[in-house]
């Protein structure tokens, strides 16, 4: 899987949405209220850091069983720092990917989450770009 698009972040103005007070049921069904309390700021809910946050664009399908498919967008914090389990954009040879970060008796491992599709080791020349925390998708 590799990245289509990147774009840089911006959030001078706001984006804020009704927020309904009511919870959404994935279960059994709850009576609907249909209450709005609030509004939510998708950018201040999104992007804790503005001036290292980017969207990229995923191509490919080597992430689909973490929930990464075709064409969404992925929110990239470079800040964060890349940890175990964590989903992460890597640079291999001077192309971005995206894969889970696995570190497996200290040495760290790119691993897709689409059983077609091999691990990586990390070697040199391979470097952790961002960490990803949100996957935007259409349906």
């Amino acid at each position: 899987m590799q990245i289509k698009e990147i774009f840089s972040c911006s959030v001078e103005k706001a984006c804020e949405l009704p927020l309904f007070d009511t919870k959404v049921q994935a279960g059994y069904p709850s009576p609907a209220d249909g209450y709005m309390s609030n509004s939510l700021d998708l950018n201040s809910h999104l992007i804790k850091h503005p001036k290292s946050t980017f969207f990229v664009q995923v191509t490919g399908d080597s992430m689909i069983d973490a929930g990464i498919r075709e064409n969404d967008l992925l929110i990239v914090d470079k800040s964060l720092p890349p940890t175990n389990n964590k989903i992460v954009i890597a640079v291999i040879n001077n192309e971005f990917t995206v894969k889970r970060l696995k570190f497996i008796n200290d040495e760290a491992y790119l691993m897709p989450e689409n059983k077609d599709f091999p691990p990586t080791k990390i070697e040199n020349g391979t470097y952790i770009w961002g960490v990803v925390t949100s996957v935007i998708q259409q349906f």
